[in-house]
């Protein structure tokens, strides 16, 4: 049985997330792991909290909160949301968990034995006004590659090139606002990348199947010459820089870098994991304990492919120790908010547990598989989520699990009939629904989500463009039998379409499966002998039930409320 091993990129602490994080890395992840497990698959889904660097410091500063109180809020809170769109994480963890923090100076003592790790004297913004150091996320000012005013002293939103804070133009504390600001010098540690640069090549060239926007970002960074990086900041919450709990002389008021510690999570969030079940995380993650047998997935957004491309294959590699690497990492491009950016500083779009408030899971799970920003950018609005919610779920799938089971029940009875054999039409239909399970199941397991959620809508229309044509209400009046067949292929689709659908929509999938009596089944992906068997229907007798109304369609009224109430255009 196949081993997978998927992680989500890490959530920052920092408030709920908005729709553009759930469809960049948590939900495309999650419909994976589904899949995989309805395969017989054995799979661990590892996903947890980011919780270092400066944006959690000035969050909790925001809040008037302790940054450990304000983490552990805001963790409960995300893992609240998280389970209600249905995110089935194995673990879901916390990069301030004692298993990170012991790994990751774990990490910093072989990577500098190995002669990866320097203390170099470095030059680093002072804030005279705030009367500190201020780390990368501490400034903002205008990026010299773009001219965007609000980059970031690591990183800019809008270009998303990684920044030196000395770089910006116009820098400005964003404790006070001060502009007040010069340049002295501090001791960090660096992780010396451009000593692996052939070897960090040698393993992106290794694996020609990643997407295009995966490589590209990865061989951006490469051939532009990977530069040394510093993991060490001047802050206070954070994994201490020290080794066997003693901290190194001059680093007592600093702390790992955020970026290097919370790719290390996914091991440690492991580790918590099995601490926690009673399993083995090194069958996961160390090769000389059977990690080489597991495929391991990364998802994520474009904007964290240069650090799990470059800086976390460094520290593994570099480590000269046997860990697991990745071997699919399935990035994404930006869903966008009318044209503009989500924000989560800026509470610009819809969150998480604001969506939840409007409608049920499965209608945002849907919409962004369906318009998963895989080629390129998406841009969300209100009047195309109206339109493939209505059209896809409520007039394709709910319109033909509702109208077969209404004619059942006003028909039969609201059990499964009996009598009649199979005809041409039921032929035709097992054939073009094989096939379009087949470039269903192809597609998932590529990670190729929009093409996925296209293939699985073209397998709820045939149900529809089989009852049209055998037309079971015209059938009944002549030829009882021959309308017993008709319903118990349509009842058959329903409990197809319910195992089909889980892994996107899972809670009306088992909506679906309950009215045609579908328990076990609905866990195990059907192949080609599972999609024959199941055109047979619900055994004649079996009792079947009349979902409410599977799908409300979104009204127009609605769309202009939320138009005002989140923006727009």
């Amino acid at each position: 049985m196949p081993r997978i091993l998927i992680t989500s990129a890490l959530p920052y602490i920092n408030g709920i997330k908005h729709l553009g994080n759930l469809a960049g890395s948590m939900l495309p992840s999650d419909v994976f792991a589904r899949f995989h497990r309805a395969r017989g698959d054995e799979v661990l889904f590892i996903c947890a909290t980011d919780e270092h660097g400066t944006p959690a410091e000035l969050a909790a500063a925001a809040a008037g909160q302790d940054v450990r109180a304000y983490c552990d809020e805001q963790h409960a809170l995300q893992r609240t949301v998280a389970d209600a769109f249905g995110l089935s994480f194995d673990w879901f963890g916390r990069s301030s968990s004692p298993q990170n923090r012991e790994l990751t100076q774990h990490f910093a003592a072989v990577l500098e034995a190995q002669g990866l790790i320097e203390e170099r004297t470095d030059q680093m913004v002072y804030s005279l006004q705030d009367k500190r150091f201020l780390p990368d996320r501490y400034i903002e000012g205008t990026c010299p590659i773009c001219a965007y005013e609000r980059a970031r002293g690591d990183q800019c939103d809008n270009c998303g090139s990684l920044l030196d804070p000395v770089r910006l133009i116009n820098p400005r504390s964003t404790i006070s606002g001060s502009t007040e600001l010069e340049v002295r010098d501090t001791r960090h540690l660096y992780l010396l990348q451009s000593k692996l640069q052939d070897r960090v090549r040698a393993f992106i060239d290794a694996h020609a199947d990643w997407p295009l926007l995966t490589r590209s970002i990865a061989y951006k960074f490469l051939d532009e010459g990977l530069i040394d990086r510093g993991i060490t900041r001047d802050l206070s919450w954070g994994v201490p820089v020290a080794k066997d709990g003693v901290a190194r002389p001059g680093f007592e008021e600093k702390v790992f870098y955020v970026w290097f510690d919370a790719p290390i999570e996914y091991i440690a969030a492991t580790r918590e994991w099995a601490e926690a079940t009673g399993g083995d995380w090194r069958r996961w993650w160390r090769n000389d304990a059977g990690a080489e047998d597991v495929r391991y997935i990364e998802v994520m957004g474009k904007d964290n492919v240069a650090f799990h491309t470059v800086s976390f294959p460094v520290t593994l590699l570099g480590s000269e120790e046997p860990w697991k690497t990745v071997d699919m990492l399935k990035s994404f491009n930006w869903l966008n908010w009318y044209g503009g950016k989500f924000s989560t500083s800026q509470r610009r779009g819809v969150f998480m547990d604001a969506a939840l408030e409007l409608l049920p899971p499965d209608y945002w799970r849907w919409y962004l598989c369906a318009q998963s920003p895989e080629s390129s950018d998406t841009a969300f609005t209100w009047e195309q989520f109206q339109s493939v919610v209505n059209k896809d779920l409520a007039d394709v799938l709910g319109n033909f699990v509702n109208r077969i089971l209404k004619f059942t029940d006003s028909k039969f009875g609201g059990v499964s009939p009996s009598g009649g054999e199979d005809g041409p039409l039921e032929t035709k239909l097992q054939e073009t629904l094989l096939a379009q399970v087949g470039l269903l199941t192809e597609a998932l397991e590529g990670l190729e989500l929009r093409k996925a959620a296209q293939a699985l809508r073209q397998a709820w229309v045939l149900g529809n463009e089989y009852l049209q044509e055998a037309a079971p209400w015209t059938a009944i009046k002549t030829d009882p039998d021959r309308a017993a067949v008709i319903v118990r292929t349509a009842l058959g689709l329903v409990g197809l379409y319910a195992r089909l659908s889980r892994p996107f929509i899972p809670f009306a999938a088992e909506k679906i499966a309950a009215s045609v009596g579908e328990g076990g089944p609905l866990e195990v992906w059907p192949d080609a002998a599972a999609v024959v068997a199941a055109l047979k229907g619900p055994p004649p007798g079996a009792a079947l039930s009349t979902p409410d109304v599977l799908f409300r369609k979104v009204e127009d009224t609605q769309i202009a409320e939320w138009g005002e109430q989140f923006g727009g255009a």
